[in-house]
């Protein structure tokens, strides 16, 4: 996916932040075009916002890598381009989204009791060129933050009025077809804002992806960012095929080719819709903010990773279908107690409901016909929580901002097997504490704690059998409990330059694990990852911006495995390098190199995958009448690595025994995408 985030659409804002601070400071950080300073705003060196200049800057290859501005984060794919993508950040391996949690104007993304992961997170249905901004949080430091949000928090927001109307059409290699259209006009004392998008895309497999990807929104508002209102109706669908992760024997003796596969018919469909609204009041003692969203997602999933492993006539193809039907309503309410010249405070209260339908299962499939069923479900998982949060500047130099939540889930299983149907209930009280001290100028030092969770997929807090193998199991707890520590610093004392600095501690009551066979999460051992982070984002000139963002972690097991206490998959580097040149002219254009670091494999780190290096760009040239040709390019150097890596037993049609080994997915070849765009 081609993003293009065009400057004249990043206006006019509807801001939902999950960087939480002063309602007045939030504004004045809208209108900022490029990455925003954070000094006095906020409240970990961990925590940031990119506006449009930065958005508009990036390049990327699907919707969800949008969230890599965020520093430290990786998105990467294993599949199908339909499929969400998959992670990573602070040391996790977040498979599609556990334990980052991502929001989209006021509405959560992830899914949870998901089918095929816990925290499913599928961004397909994001238009990119209507994204202003992006805010992040890292660590589990905000009591406004609930479920998922331990590793880290994305929230992408919309803009609410373009100051032109645009429209794009992109051709590139590979099959690659997309056109654009968004506009904005004044309707009934608002705004009326619309968008539509269709895309293809084959990708470099033997058998093409046939992605084909719909999008609608049409969104009405009135008033204005902190004082005013909107309602959003959005609709997406996507139907694909899937080159899933190989078997790197396979590859090294030539029985498939690099970009071949082992089961022609994996893939998928998705749908979404979703009805939401968001009012804002503000003035001067107070500021108030409630949202409501009803969302409908479908997805149909059919994947093969163990090709003939468990069923050597049938292969081991399985289907994880999942419907549901989520609403829910946040609402906050701040008070500005105190202004003075030395002292201010501000007290926020806020309470979120979220209730999910959701009907899903497991089956043993040919060729996407079902063969056998494991499970079939319908749950009902509701969540509530109340949360207090009191911010106080007590001087030019200090301010602290403490906070404690409250979360009640409660979870009832209906299914074809009594044993694993019913109802559990849990509860967790999670505070948080942020010391901010500014002694120098331009120069602040963090240091947070707190408390964060996830919760576990509702149909193991009532388990007592494994369906696909019928032994006894024991239940897993509803919420499982985070703990993290930071200290960092933030600096601005080089005139144009941000510079952040964070050392940080993670520890987990439980981790969540993929199990690939069953095609679900289970619960595992408790852990711990430390780490630390650089960001930096110079801009020596006008029409020059540089940024360097590196991060290198440590995960570790706390259980007692005597296999090892390395944990599969987790990130233990990243970093990346971004250059945008924009003189002003009709020539602009900017570089991104991506260095994705080497993982454990396998918990005693005897099989570890290779680290990538892939180089993206672009070039773009303004012409007449609101013409703009945009040239993009992917995978410049045209590296052979791995978009991911996995270790596991299969078994290939052929073979007589199963074979541990490396599955990868391959990153693409170099391609190209040419972009005509028009503004009017």
């Amino acid at each position: 996916m081609i993003l293009r985030p065009i400057p004249c659409v990043l206006a006019a804002l509807f801001a939902t932040p999950t960087v939480h601070a002063d309602d007045f400071q939030l504004q004045r950080v809208l209108v900022e075009g490029a990455r925003a300073s954070q000094l006095g705003i906020a409240d970990s060196a961990g925590a940031g916002s990119a506006g449009a200049k930065d958005l508009a800057g990036r390049i990327a290859y699907r919707p969800g890598e949008l969230l890599e501005v965020t520093p430290g984060l990786i998105a990467s794919q294993h599949s199908g381009e339909g499929k969400a993508n998959q992670f990573y950040l602070r040391g996790f391996n977040l498979d599609h989204g556990t334990d980052l949690a991502t929001w989209v104007d006021g509405m959560p993304v992830n899914q949870r009791s998901h089918a095929h992961g816990q925290g499913w997170t599928d961004l397909n249905f994001l238009i990119p060129e209507l994204v202003g901004r992006l805010d992040y949080r890292k660590g589990p430091y905000s009591a406004r933050e609930g479920d998922f949000s331990s590793a880290g928090v994305a929230s992408l927001t919309y803009a609410n009025r373009l100051v032109k109307d645009i429209a794009s059409a992109t051709v590139g290699q590979d099959g690659y077809r997309r056109a654009m259209a968004a506009g904005s006009l004044d309707a009934a004392d608002g705004s009326l804002l619309y968008a539509l998008e269709a895309m293809h895309n084959d990708g470099p497999w033997t058998r093409p992806d046939d992605y084909r990807k719909f999008n609608a929104v049409l969104r009405f508002s009135r008033g204005y960012a902190n004082n005013g209102w909107s309602v959003t109706a959005m609709g997406y669908r996507g139907d694909w095929h899937s080159t899933d992760q190989i078997p790197l024997r396979a590859v090294q003796d030539g029985r498939i080719g690099r970009y071949d596969l082992v089961d022609d018919s994996d893939g998928g469909q998705a749908r979404r819709f979703s009805l939401s609204g968001i009012w804002r009041r503000t003035d001067a003692d107070s500021a108030s903010k409630v949202s409501a969203y009803a969302i409908r997602n479908q997805l149909e999933l059919f994947s093969n990773f163990t090709y003939f492993l468990n069923d050597p006539v049938n292969g081991d193809q399985f289907a994880q279908p999942d419907r549901r039907v989520t609403t829910g309503i946040d609402a906050t309410h701040t008070w500005h107690m105190h202004r003075s010249a030395e002292l201010s405070s501000d007290l926020t209260v806020g309470a979120q409901l979220q209730n999910d339908n959701i009907f899903n299962g497991l089956y043993d499939t040919r060729r996407r016909e079902r063969i056998a069923t494991t499970r079939e479900d319908h749950i009902v998982e509701t969540s509530g929580a109340v949360f207090i949060e009191h911010a106080t500047r007590w001087s030019a130099a200090l301010r602290t901002v403490a906070g404690v939540r409250a979360s009640n889930y409660r979870f009832r299983v209906d299914g074809d097997r009594l044993d694993n149907a019913g109802k559990a209930h849990d509860t967790l009280v999670t505070p948080t504490l942020n010391v901010v001290y500014g002694p120098w100028a331009s120069t602040e030092l963090y240091a947070n704690y707190g408390h964060g969770f996830h919760s576990n997929d509702a149909r193991g807090t009532v388990a007592t059998v494994d369906p696909k193998t019928l032994d006894a199991v024991d239940p897993t707890p509803g919420l499982v409990r985070s703990r993290g520590v930071e200290l960092g610093i933030r600096t601005e004392a080089i005139p144009k330059m941000q510079t952040s600095l964070a050392i940080y501690r993670l520890d987990f009551d439980s981790e969540l694990t993929y199990i690939g066979d069953a095609g679900n999460t289970e619960a595992g051992d408790p852990s711990r990852r430390h780490g630390i982070e650089f960001s930096n984002y110079y801009r020596p000139l006008k029409w020059l911006s540089i940024d360097l963002d590196a991060a290198w972690a440590r995960a570790r097991s706390r259980g007692e495995n005597l296999d090892g206490d390395r944990i599969p998959g987790a990130i233990e580097g990243v970093a990346q390098l971004g250059v945008t040149v924009d003189p002003g002219g009709p020539w602009s254009g900017s570089l991104r190199l991506r260095w994705f670091g080497p993982r454990p494999l396998i918990e005693d780190d005897s099989v570890r995958s290779n680290a990538s290096l892939t180089l993206n760009g672009r070039i773009g040239y303004r012409l007449a009448n609101g013409l703009r040709l945009e040239l993009e390019g992917f995978n410049l150097t045209d590296r052979r690595a791995s978009a991911i890596d996995y270790f596991y037993e299969s078994q290939l049609q052929g073979e007589t025994a199963p074979v541990a080994d490396v599955h990868f997915h391959p990153i693409e070849p170099r391609s190209l995408r040419l972009t005509l765009v028009k503004q009017w």
